[in-house]
């Protein structure tokens, strides 16, 4: 699964990442999702195509805390992401 294209991240400090939908996804997303710095390292690993468990061993590599806890992190993000229409998969 991927991040699609029309969606730009733009990084608004280092504890918060915007997203905003350009392009044919406007039309299907009005607005912008802004996002916690665990949410903005999942969408900036989205921009390549990882599976759910490439995502998690990513987020293990980065941040410190039990894989249970980053699995559930990752889950609820990617859920919220699935909402929107914004993944690719």
């Amino acid at each position: 699964m991927k991040l699609k294209e029309d969606y730009i991240l733009y990084n608004a400090s280092e504890e918060e990442t915007i997203a905003v939908a350009t392009g044919a996804e406007a039309a299907n997303f009005k607005g912008l999702m802004r996002a916690n710095k665990t949410a903005s390292a999942i969408m900036e690993y989205l921009q390549e195509n990882l599976s759910e468990d490439e995502l998690v061993s990513k987020m293990m590599d980065r941040f410190d805390a039990s894989e249970a806890d980053i699995r559930a992190g990752v889950s609820e993000i990617l859920t919220a992401l699935r909402k929107v229409g914004a993944l690719e998969e």
